[in-house]
């Protein structure tokens, strides 16, 4: 199965592509631009929605749900935010469907059922959630207020990519409101720290923390905070960002309330979210041209047992060495499956996990019996070993933590190696061709000159990285004074 996706070398999309589909995470829908998340890609969706969430959660954040339209009214209450989202919305005109007597009785739309006003698909929830905000909060003792919901969004695209970038597809975002300046940076800066904990603790990529420039910007921000993944390809995927909108859309939605002086003021804002992009990342910072490699904190399934036999009798008592060994991964908190189906031969079984990406998977044949071994396959490095049965289930515990640590490690060494210092622009397009990755370049700070270098180089500034060092420089397109380096990069 495995063995006839396309290599990464030979054309990294159509690698990428075959592999969501071949895997069993998503496909394709009737509705262009859309996907239908499969059960095993919907799996470890799930696994990252419950890590996330619980981390949402003990940082004092509660979830609640909002309207999927949002009134056009609302919509354009904030101007810099309708601006930027306008085209890519879907929007609600009519509220019905008539059968046309004259056409074979198709359905046509009602023109009596015009809606008075149109309603906007969300794209993203800052205008509803504000509209509803401006009734939650009087007083200082109304705030913070820590909200984020789970829902699906619509962001109208032309060209699509499973994951990467679809038309409908998956989050969260928060939303929070505060008291002052200083709380609403504070919280932008934890979600972002939060997501970055997440990416590297349970994804096993390693991120770049920093900040968006103004063309970069989430629109109807002040600031943009976000992570920074590099992909395999050397293009660097944005992976979440965490947005101080300041109060902007306090002032849109005339949100005040009382300050225990007795004043009243606007509401300083925050939102941040993280999409089924992630699911986009992980298949591109790990998998080979075999299939998937997953990191086993987010393996839907973490062990899978295969038995080989050639009579029942054999079946039987490999059955009950198997069972046995899935109990006691069961009770160490392991995922585990016995693949003991009769439809599929061992071969077509290591190839279909193979491809899946399963972290280990054990063999057991009768001469196992007998000697009292496991064959025992990592995903990972794609090595063999044959393991005491007494000793197997205290070795997988142990693998599960090493796996997670070498595809971080793994993934890291190959991000560090492809940031690179340029000094000439030059120096920048030839590295861009030849390496990609990130480049670290002198930038004199002005709109202009980003907007122009991604005109010649199709490069954006990925981010201005928190731990940059000031340092005085010439810019690398105009020459001009620049205070500090910034990453740029070709990216998804």
């Amino acid at each position: 199965m495995g063995k006839n996706l396309t290599s990464r070398e030979q054309d990294y999309s159509k690698w990428y592509n075959e592999l969501v589909v071949k895997a069993d995470l998503a496909e394709n829908s009737a509705v262009r631009g859309c996907m239908v998340i499969k059960p095993y890609g919907y799996a470890i969706w799930e696994k990252m929605q419950a890590e996330l969430d619980r981390m949402f959660k003990e940082t004092g954040h509660q979830n609640a749900y909002f309207p999927l339209f949002v009134p056009k009214s609302l919509f354009e209450a904030e101007e810099k935010n309708a601006e930027g989202f306008a085209k890519e919305c879907a929007v609600v005109t009519h509220y019905r469907l008539k059968t046309d007597e004259e056409n074979k009785g198709k359905l046509i739309v009602d023109p009596a059922a015009k809606l008075e006003e149109e309603l906007v698909v969300r794209p993203t929830s800052e205008a509803v959630i504000w509209n509803t905000y401006k009734n939650w909060i009087q007083s200082y003792r109304d705030l913070p207020i820590l909200i984020n919901q789970w829902a699906n969004v619509v962001r109208w695209e032309m060209r699509t990519r499973l994951f990467l970038r679809t038309s409908e597809f998956l989050w969260q975002e928060g939303h929070t409101a505060h008291a002052t300046r200083q709380e609403a940076l504070a919280e932008t800066m934890q979600m972002n720290d939060i997501y970055a904990e997440f990416v590297e603790n349970f994804m096993a990529t390693p991120v770049i923390k920093g900040a968006k420039t103004e063309n970069e910007r989430f629109a109807g921000a002040e600031e943009t905070y976000c992570i920074e993944a590099l992909m395999q390809d050397g293009k660097a995927l944005q992976a979440g960002t965490s947005h101080f909108l300041g109060q902007n859309f306090a002032k849109a939605f005339d949100v005040k309330f009382a300050t225990k002086e007795g004043g009243l003021e606007h509401v300083w804002a925050t939102s941040w979210g993280v999409s089924t992009r992630l699911m986009g990342a992980l298949v591109m910072t790990h998998s080979d041209d075999k299939g998937l490699v997953l990191p086993p904190k987010l393996a839907p399934i973490q062990v899978v047992i295969v038995p080989i036999y050639k009579s029942e009798e054999q079946l039987d008592q490999i059955s009950d060495v198997a069972n046995g060994l899935v109990k006691d991964l069961r009770a160490k908190g392991i995922s585990v499956k016995f693949d003991n189906r009769d439809t599929h031969k061992p071969g077509w079984k290591f190839a279909q996990y193979e491809l899946q990406g399963v972290p280990v998977r054990l063999a057991i044949g009768p001469k196992d019996i007998e000697k009292g071994t496991v064959e025992l396959a990592r995903r990972d490095t794609l090595t063999k070993e044959f393991v005491e049965m007494d000793g197997v289930v205290e070795k997988v515990v142990a693998l599960m933590e090493e796996i997670q640590e070498t595809l971080y490690h793994k993934a890291k060494n190959f991000r560090d190696e492809h940031i690179t210092k340029v000094d000439s622009f030059d120096e920048f397009k030839a590295i861009l061709k030849k390496k990609g990755g990130f480049i670290s370049a002198h930038w004199d700070g002005t709109s202009e000159t980003e907007n122009r270098i991604k005109e010649l180089t199709k490069a954006t500034i990925r981010c201005v990285p928190f731990d940059r060092k000031e340092e005085e420089g010439i810019c690398v397109l105009t020459g001009k004074p620049s205070s500090g380096r910034v990453l740029f990069a070709k990216a998804y």
